[in-house]
Parts: C-alpha cells; structure tokens; sequence
C-alpha cells in the first residue's frame, strides 16, 4: 500500500529536490542552439519538398487536384508535411537497411522452383501427408481476398459495377 504524504509536505520535498537554476544551465547541451538550427533547417527542407509536391499534383490532377486541395481546406499543410517526413523516413530506412528490389534471376527462380513443384504430382501426395496442404490453402485464400479487395477498390462499390 502506498503513503500519502500531505500536500505540504509533498512540495516542501519537491522544491529541494529539483534541481537550481545553476546546475541546470550546467549540464545543458552546448549544442543546443546547433540542433535546434537543424531542427529549423530539416523543417523549412520538408515544407519546400511538400510545397514541390502539392504542385506537382495540382499540375498532374489539373482542376481536379486543385479541388481536392480546395476540400482539404486547413488540412493541407499538416498533410503534406506528414506525407513529406513519411519519405524521408522511408528514404533512411531503405538505406539503412539495404533494401533493394529482387533481381530478374531470382524471380525466375523462384517462378521456376513453383512450376516445378506444382507440375509434379508427388508433391501433392507429399504435402497433403504431412499437413502442408492445409498452410497452402490458408495462403491461398488470403491472395484471393487479397484480389477481391483490390477489385472493390478498383470498382468504388461492394457489389457490381455503377453503369450509369
């Protein structure tokens, strides 16, 4: 069970315990203004990179894009600056980590190795054996919904098309 100390009591020790003005100055970085200049210049480099950006949509969309804009009202800025330091973080971790696309021969590695499985029917006597036919079949239910949103996306509606 915690004690309560009383309200008195409670700040009596707070204010002892914190810590002077003098020290504080002390142990601040002396690189403070430093930081803080970069801090305004990697600020003033996102707005100009979402400034380029907005434009570059508005000129892409045409009347479009520039409505759209219109509609995001206040919104706009934050939005952009959002979106610009979202690719500046990607950029730094793409780098970091060394991503890259795969190359041509190991898609087509990879391409051949399924071919070679599926066109071999003691594969399938093989995996539904041993229980791999069931973690199959899960993946391949979860491409399929994976395609059926992408078509309800395409489409803008749940069901059909919208002829009109």
């Amino acid at each position: 069970m915690r004690t309560v100390l009383p309200t008195t009591l409670r700040h009596t020790v707070l204010r002892r315990t914190a810590v002077p003005n003098n020290v504080r100055s002390r142990f601040a970085s002396t690189s403070t203004e430093a930081t803080q200049q970069k801090a305004k210049d990697a600020l003033g480099s996102a707005a100009q990179t979402a400034g380029k950006v907005w434009e570059g949509a508005v000129k892409f969309l045409g009347p479009v894009g520039q409505r759209a804009g219109n509609l995001l009202g206040g919104y706009r800025q934050p939005l952009l600056y959002n979106l610009s330091v979202t690719r500046e973080v990607l950029k730094q971790i793409y780098r970091t980590e060394g991503l890259a696309p795969p190359s041509f021969a190991t898609v087509q590695t990879a391409y051949q190795t399924i071919w070679q499985r599926v066109s071999n029917p003691a594969y399938f006597r093989e995996i539904a054996g041993n229980g791999e036919l069931a973690r199959i079949g899960v993946y391949a239910v979860e491409a399929y919904g994976i395609f059926k949103i992408g078509e309800i996306f395409g489409r803008r509606t749940l069901v059909g098309y919208d002829l009109h």
